[in-house]
């Protein structure tokens, strides 16, 4: 496993176990979903969600402005992201 996927891994984990003080806003979840989403499948695929489907839509909307970055680039902006709210 790369050095990179690794880091990734866990800093995956460390958002998904998070306690405390770690309260992200909604703007914050829909870009760290969208890295996540890009890394882990690669560019945005299917049908967009209707108007009235709020969520699904602004997911699938926020994963559709990564399309085209690498998964390696992906992987290093989700990690820089939680690094500099570590800070």
């Amino acid at each position: 496993m790369s050095d990179l996927k690794q880091k990734f891994e866990e800093t995956v984990n460390y958002v998904q176990t998070a306690e405390g003080d770690f309260k992200p806003s909604n703007e914050l979840k829909l870009e760290m979903y969208a890295l996540f989403k890009q890394a882990t499948e690669g560019d945005v695929s299917g049908k967009k969600p209707g108007m009235m489907d709020f969520v699904n839509r602004a997911k699938f909307t926020a994963w559709e402005e990564c399309k085209g970055l690498s998964a390696d680039e992906a992987m290093q902006r989700y990690i820089d992201r939680i690094e500099e709210l570590k800070q």
